[in-house]
């Protein structure tokens, strides 16, 4: 029944929904920015943004105000562009090799960035040139040209579905780099070495500044405007390549576009923040349960709750355990597998 109300309200009152998806955006940054290690009230917050965004001139404690406008509000607003990314981009993947355990790292992304910001950090590659964030978009860049070009090798060699080929390759590369990574670091690192980077692996977002931002926020606008534009390409191939290709839609081309602008997508936000699990894989599956499977709604409605899905576990990595913050990758995982076998049973019920 809420379910139904919602696409009620979408269906007939759409800037009336627009307009509650972006209030519920900025409470949920609000929330991200005012609960951490230390607390702080939401009026303070809210100056604080007014001072930062429109110079305004409450009096706030300079520490306070860096803080907030510095360091919270930077991590939350790149929270949020990392949870969008990785759900459009995961509903994408989902969509084109009609598979539902597909997500962003089956393309070996994740493990390529991991290769490359650990052969910056620990190996000395490039080093007092490449940082370890441009490091690791090099290497997801270069997982994901291994991966297409051995997916391309095998189509050539054997008949199949594309998709198939794409799938077999990015468990290939997966392994290859996640091999190469736990290589240098087995023979170059030190024990604080091999620390920070594992964490890093795992998901950091203390490093994110304006700068993060800077650049999340337009590759998610053009990764998001990408897919709404291809909705209904989306939306036949979820009956098949075949029918696709029946009303008049370039299968190989569109399939070659999205996955390569949506694995850029990804490769940007995982050189940030490293890697993140279960985004991609469970917000597509919430969605399509409460908006259907039409991709023109379901494209902005993952990108609205895998940001606010990240937040949240931001909040959650930052005061589960007191005094210490966790790597989110760690909590998106023990929140998003109960999750996704839930949504598992309910789809077996059905």
């Amino acid at each position: 029944m809420p379910f139904q109300l919602l696409n009620g309200v979408m269906s007939r009152h759409p800037f009336l929904f627009v307009l509650l998806t972006v209030l519920v955006l900025l409470a949920a940054i609000t929330t991200g920015v005012a609960v951490g290690e230390t607390n702080i009230d939401f009026t303070t917050v809210v100056q604080a943004i007014a001072n930062g965004a429109f110079g305004a001139d409450y009096p706030i404690h300079p520490i306070d105000q860096g803080v907030i406008w510095n360091y919270r509000l930077t991590r939350t607003l790149v929270a949020a562009c990392c949870g969008a990314a990785l759900a459009v981009t995961g509903l994408v993947l989902q969509s084109l090799l009609r598979n539902a355990l597909a997500d962003p790292y089956l393309l070996g992304i994740s493990a390529g960035a991991s290769t490359g910001a650990v052969m910056v950090t620990i190996a000395g590659v490039g080093i007092g040139v490449l940082s370890m964030s441009f490091g690791a978009l090099l290497g997801a860049i270069l997982a994901f040209g291994f991966v297409m070009l051995l997916s391309a090798l095998a189509s050539k060699r054997r008949s199949g579905n594309i998709s198939t080929q794409i799938i077999l390759a990015g468990i290939a590369g997966s392994q290859l780099f996640n091999a190469l990574t736990a290589f240098v670091i087995a023979k170059s690192a030190n024990a604080e070495q091999a620390r920070g980077i594992m964490f890093w692996l795992l998901g950091n977002l203390s490093g994110a500044r304006w700068q993060e931002v800077s650049v999340a926020v337009p590759v998610l606008i053009a990764g998001l405007a990408l897919v709404i534009w291809h909705a209904r390409s989306l939306d036949a191939f979820l009956f098949g390549s075949d029918a696709a290709a029946s009303i008049g839609i370039s299968v190989r081309r569109v399939q070659v576009f999205l996955i390569f602008g949506t694995a850029m997508m990804t490769a940007v936000m995982v050189s940030m923040v490293g890697a993140i699990g279960f985004v991609g894989l469970v917000i597509p599956h919430a969605a399509r349960f409460i908006f259907g499977s039409s991709h023109l709604i379901l494209a902005p409605a993952c990108a609205v709750i895998g940001a606010l899905f990240l937040i949240f576990c931001d909040i959650g990595s930052r005061i589960v355990i007191p005094g210490q913050v966790l790597p989110i990758g760690v909590v998106t995982a023990l929140i998003g597998a109960p999750c996704f076998a839930l949504v598992l049973i309910r789809g077996q019920k059905q």
